[in-house]
């Protein structure tokens, strides 16, 4: 796809040149509100929720929120994945899209990749590891991709993509690690923008700034403190997205640098998981993670890329790490209340607004009485009734984690869910 140091800078206006490539091609997924949750939300935790944590002891936060869903789970191939291949797609010269695209992963990415191929009119290849599940094996099928089976080892993925390559000349299309995903993810953030403003100005109600339309903020960031907003109707004052290589978050990150709007991070914590909030404390990348988190969307380490982003504190404030007991409380709230359909991964930023008490402290601490109005990205849906059942059904102790497999060598894995 050209080395990234030829792709357009990640700026927020690029972000919008990828929005009118693209739009054409996408879904523009709505943007819901839930009373029920945003009250939930801005209700102070139990003191029991606390014990065992650094907050044990202390007056739980009693934080204003107001809560939008983007509903990405709507989006084609059902998740959010299709922006990114798209605009990936829209940035080659007719001779790169002749000779068609090739890809590793068994995730969302794969599916979208060979979407966007399909409605191209090209050929795409999507190497698989042999341990995939065949939902998902029969999906990237029916948008027309050639599906080639490798080992489950990223060594072994690469290998049989470096072959297609050399037998094709097909171009790679990276899950999330190149400015061309990136900024394809970072679309999402300007819908949202644009979708709140509209729905608070419709309803001021909506909007814990009510029918103020001036809302000067407090924070300061690392670089100084962030400028006056000018007087504008449902500006959001932070957005959370999920994190796992990070094309997402650093889309949303670059879309939104210089609005005011707080940007942030959402990942699981089990068996280390969170590689992002880790390396944020250790000021370096984790380079690898191995995971079986329900939320298997994100079991993937941070991009090489996608981390000069997730690193600067003038465009990501923070990431937080959630359980695995606290998505699935997060998951159950928007089916059972929302009737919206989820994957884990989608809601993470939930789980962040309703049980992480270090995020509700900032909430309450800089919005004051008045509170922020959220934004929280839901990045997919790709699940099934009989997985759902069996997490609900067992517990998070017992539950059967869908993409942990048998290898070659007989040892339970983690499935690659890159993408």
């Amino acid at each position: 796809m050209g080395e990234p140091s030829s792709s357009p800078v990640l700026d927020r206006s690029n972000v919008e040149s990828a929005h009118g490539r693209i739009k054409q091609h996408i879904h523009r997924t709505p943007v819901v509100t839930s009373k029920t949750l945003s009250e939930l939300a801005s209700t102070p935790q139990p003191a029991a929720a606390l014990v065992g944590t650094p907050h044990e002891g202390k007056k739980p936060a009693q934080p204003r929120i107001q809560l939008f869903f983007k509903c990405e789970n709507y989006q084609k191939i059902g998740a959010f994945k299709s922006r990114g291949a798209f605009h990936a797609l829209s940035r080659l010269a007719p001779d790169q899209l002749a000779k068609g695209v090739v890809t590793h992963s068994s995730g969302n990415h794969a599916q979208a990749l060979a979407l966007a191929a399909r409605t191209h009119g090209i050929k795409a290849y999507i190497v698989m590891p042999t341990i995939s599940t065949p939902s998902k094996i029969a999906a990237t099928k029916g948008y027309g991709a050639e599906v080639i089976f490798s080992g489950s080892t990223s060594q072994e993925r690469e290998a049989v993509v470096e072959d297609v390559m050399k037998r094709t000349g097909a171009t790679l299309v990276p899950p999330y690690d190149h400015p061309n995903i990136i900024l394809g993810q970072g679309t999402m953030a300007l819908e949202l923008e644009e979708q709140v403003q509209r729905l608070v100005k419709d309803d001021p109600s909506l909007s814990v700034h009510g029918e103020s339309n001036i809302h000067q903020s407090s924070h300061t960031a690392v670089n100084g403190p962030t400028p006056p907003r000018e007087p504008s109707a449902g500006h959001l004052d932070a957005v959370i997205a999920p994190l796992g290589g990070g094309g997402m978050l650093s889309g949303v990150a670059t879309a939104l640098n210089g609005t005011g709007t707080r940007v942030y991070g959402a990942e699981p914590s089990f068996e280390g998981a969170d590689d992002g909030r880790r390396g944020l404390e250790a000021n370096e990348r984790i380079t690898t993670v191995k995971t079986l988190t329900i939320a298997d969307g994100l079991r993937t380490p941070v991009g090489k890329i996608n981390w000069t982003v997730i690193s600067d504190k003038s465009k990501v404030k923070g990431v937080f790490a959630v359980s695995e007991e606290q998505i699935l409380s997060a998951m159950k709230l928007v089916i059972e209340r929302m009737k919206v359909f989820v994957e884990p991964s989608a809601v993470v930023g939930l789980a962040v607004c309703l049980y992480d008490e270090g995020f509700r402290k900032i909430v309450e601490e800089e919005g004051g009485k008045e509170g922020w109005d959220v934004g929280i990205i839901f990045s997919g849906g790709n699940t099934t009734l009989e997985a759902i059942s069996k997490l609900f059904a067992t517990g998070e102790e017992g539950a059967e984690r869908a993409e942990a497999k048998i290898g070659k060598d007989g040892k339970r894995v983690a499935e690659n869910v890159a993408g």
